[in-house]
């Protein structure tokens, strides 16, 4: 019985660590949409449309080190749930300056949503491989990197459905109207972003909830043995 739930919790701390991965591969690739998402809605050359990457990837730079002092102090699972929660403010607030339509606001989401997938991914990353036999790592990250994959691939598609559909349509409306008509179609364009980052904020903040209350187990990097030794008994696949 003990074998089982062993595990049971084995196989589901891969799941939960498995939806990080998508979590992570989900928003970094739905910045290259985001790229004409803004050009348009903030009247942008191509140069400042593409600070939506330069910033996001500088927030990465920026917080690597200060990443890997916090996780030394509140260990990784409160360091993957505190990451979860920063992305959420990340989005909500690239929500709303999007729809309030000011550019350096909405940069500034991006770098808080960058700081906190730099603090996900620099626990989620070494966590997987300790998370279990050390035989047995190169098949967890290798199912981690198709997570991964498969979030690169539905983000553009869905982003392009729900906000991006008849850009094309809605430029050459804006470049006919005058000056009340071209604010007002950019107001409604740029709006339609909030609800579906709205709503990913929200699932971040859930998603961190559940981690603290999730089976897995506690560890920070340097003090790893012990936690290994939880799932490496002989119930646990290799």
């Amino acid at each position: 019985m003990k074998d089982n739930a062993t595990q049971r919790s084995y196989y589901t701390s891969i799941a939960i660590i498995g939806a990080l991965f998508f979590i992570m591969g989900w928003f970094t690739w739905i910045n290259g949409p985001l790229i004409s998402f803004v050009q348009l809605a903030f009247e942008l050359n191509v140069v400042n449309a593409f600070l939506v990457t330069f910033v996001f990837y500088l927030s990465y730079f920026c917080w690597a080190l200060p990443a890997s002092w916090i996780l030394d102090r509140i260990g990784m699972k409160r360091g993957m749930a505190l990451g979860l929660w920063v992305m959420a403010a990340g989005a909500f607030a690239f929500g709303e300056f999007c729809t309030l339509r000011w550019y350096p606001g909405a940069l500034a989401g991006l770098f808080v949503i960058g700081a906190g997938l730099a603090l996900l991914q620099t626990a989620a990353n070494p966590y997987i491989s300790i998370l279990g036999p050390i035989e047995s790592a190169a098949q967890r990250i290798a199912v981690m990197g198709i997570c991964n994959k498969i979030a690169g691939i539905l983000a553009p598609i869905l982003l392009g459905t729900l906000v991006l559909h008849g850009m094309g349509d809605i430029a050459d409306k804006v470049a006919a109207a005058d000056a009340a008509g071209k604010m007002q179609l950019l107001d409604t364009f740029a709006a339609g972003i909030h609800t579906p980052y709205l709503a990913m904020a929200g699932v971040l903040a859930l998603l961190g909830v559940g981690i603290l209350f999730s089976p897995l187990p506690d560890m920070r990097a340097e003090h790893d043995g012990a936690a290994t030794r939880a799932f490496s008994s002989t119930s646990v696949p290799r």
